[in-house]
């Protein structure tokens, strides 16, 4: 169209009365040719093929092999002899391809991410230490807590004026003949401390039959229960700032854990107790108040709009580290 026009009124009056740029119009009509762009030629300060290779000799010598750069060009200096500088050094090594990490680095184990899953109370207990601060600065007492994670009951606890393994070994020992645990069918999740990866822990775990599982290093979303566990503890109105004795502290636990389990309506199992879901009351429980909630419903039906109410379920497993594939299907049937 341009070409048209400008036959007419000519080529610049048609580019500008058509919005086109004559650079683009002429460089449609005159396409440019490809041409190679020539070798780059080297400079003239550029080594001999003979001299990079008496450098490569030089680092290849046992006396420098397991040396940087920078370090044999100052030790030549240092004898009066004089190469190239240090950035030609590794320019001539990148040619070579011999640029990399020469030291021994540290391998640290794979440590594989736990994957628990509990439908039932007493298939997996989750336990941990928290500190409780003392009534001098520095000064702590240290809670035991052993939970079970589909229940969230607190099968087990002890204060303890250290973290010591054999008192860990002893408050287990106690939770599982208390539950009545048999071999083979409980797990013990916790972090990586050392009371829990003590080798009289694991001792103790493989002579009652019990498997057990530690968190990954550094991950604390790897031992949730007792996370989100301590952090109920802690922010409760009543806990102090810190406690007078070792007595004051197991005082308090023993209220705390009392309304824990016997009156702590928890969101993770459907608002009921964790005695309640531990000791096989839950159904029960949700009977009854589906029962309130069908009679409310048919006393007054217009205040419930779509349709009548449910109460809301228990859970039927509790995952640490659920698969993705799990977390897809709960996420799609909600």
């Amino acid at each position: 169209m341009v070409q048209e026009a400008g036959a007419v009124v000519g080529r610049t009056r048609a580019c500008d009365k058509l919005g086109v740029a004559r650079a683009t119009y002429y460089r449609r009509i005159r396409p440019r040719e490809f041409t190679p762009r020539p070798p780059r030629p080297k400079p003239a300060r550029t080594l001999a093929e003979e001299e990079r290779k008496a450098v490569l000799e030089v680092m290849h010598s046992e006396r420098f092999v397991d040396k940087a750069p920078a370090t044999v060009v100052a030790t030549l200096l240092d004898e009066g002899r004089y190469l190239c500088s240090t950035r030609t050094v590794y320019r001539i090594l990148a040619g070579a391809d011999e640029i990399r990490e020469r030291r021994r680095q540290a391998r640290r184990p794979e440590y594989k991410k736990p994957e628990l899953l509990a439908t039932a109370p007493n298939q997996v207990w989750s336990w941990d230490i928290t500190k409780l601060k003392g009534p001098i600065k520095w000064t702590y007492h240290y809670l035991y807590v052993i939970i079970d994670i589909f229940s969230r009951n607190v099968v087990g606890w002890m204060v303890a004026d250290r973290e010591n393994a054999g008192l860990a070994q002893l408050l287990i020992d106690e939770s599982c003949e208390k539950q009545n645990i048999l071999p083979g069918e409980l797990v013990i999740h916790s972090d990586r401390g050392s009371p829990m990866i003590a080798k009289g822990t694991a001792q103790l775990l493989a002579d009652l039959g019990i498997t057990k599982s530690h968190s990954r290093p550094y991950v604390s979303d790897d031992n949730p229960f007792s996370e989100a566990h301590f952090k109920t503890l802690k922010y409760r109105p009543d806990f102090p700032r810190s406690f007078g004795s070792i007595e004051d502290a197991k005082a308090f636990c023993r209220n705390f854990f009392s309304w824990y389990n016997g009156e702590h309506r928890h969101s993770g199992i459907a608002y009921l107790t964790p005695n309640d879901v531990h000791y096989g009351r839950a159904v029960e429980r949700l009977e009854n108040r589906q029962v309130v909630m069908d009679v409310a419903f048919k006393n007054h039906p217009e205040r419930f709009v779509r349709k009548a109410p449910l109460v809301t379920p228990l859970p039927e497993a509790a995952w640490i580290n659920p698969p993705a594939r799990q977390v897809a299907l709960e996420e799609a049937t909600q």
